[in-house]
């Protein structure tokens, strides 16, 4: 597969099977982010995989904010929040963190080192379907939570920046679809003060 197929037929695959991905896959899928453009090559990122019993880290610290958000329910309804909480940590049996961890330099600009990691997430699940597995990234406000970077033991500055969920696909993939590059492109050819967008 070239990379002009990769790009275009590279889907968020959801349903993955609970078979084990090979050891070396996993590694090929790590080495892709490295790989991501970064400026002054901070190399900003910082990867955690989960697999087996290490998912229940995640599953335990989104069940934890999953309670806290639900505060005010009953105990019932506490307990149901949990468990389902816990379960979106077993929806594939590889589970990769991808957080940013900003260089302290008051030269670098901190919101290049966002880019150069999720640009490291995008080589990872190109990578991932290079590779013939199905992946999906997975974010929302729990990642942003305070409690995210005290499970995963990062800093004030750092944030996690979603999670990749990958393993075998137990799905078809969905028709993409987007806009025309020309209905998202200015060319301009002449010098101009000020475009009117």
């Amino acid at each position: 597969m070239n990379i002009h197929e990769a790009i275009r037929t590279r889907r968020s695959i959801g349903k993955v099977k609970s078979d084990p991905v090979p050891q070396d896959k996993i590694e090929k899928i790590l080495e892709a982010g490295t790989w991501a453009p970064c400026h002054r090559n901070t190399q900003p990122w910082q990867f955690f995989v989960m697999r087996e019993d290490g998912r229940k880290l995640l599953g335990h610290v989104m069940a934890d904010i999953a309670e806290e958000n639900a505060a005010g329910k009953t105990e019932e309804e506490l307990a149901s929040a949990r468990e389902a909480a816990l379960g979106r940590a077993n929806r594939a049996p590889v589970v990769i963190g991808v957080a940013v961890k900003p260089v302290d330099d008051p030269k670098i600009i901190e919101l290049e080192e966002y880019g150069a990691v999720f640009a490291a997430a995008q080589n990872m699940l190109l990578e991932a379907h290079g590779l013939g597995l199905g992946a999906v990234w997975r974010t929302g406000d729990f990642c942003y939570d305070r409690k995210v970077n005290e499970a995963f033991g990062l800093g004030e500055r750092d944030k996690m920046l979603g999670f990749l969920y990958i393993g075998e696909p137990d799905m078809l993939p969905k028709d993409g679809k987007r806009e025309n590059a020309a209905s998202k492109t200015i060319w301009i050819n002449e010098a101009v003060r000020q475009l009117d967008v």
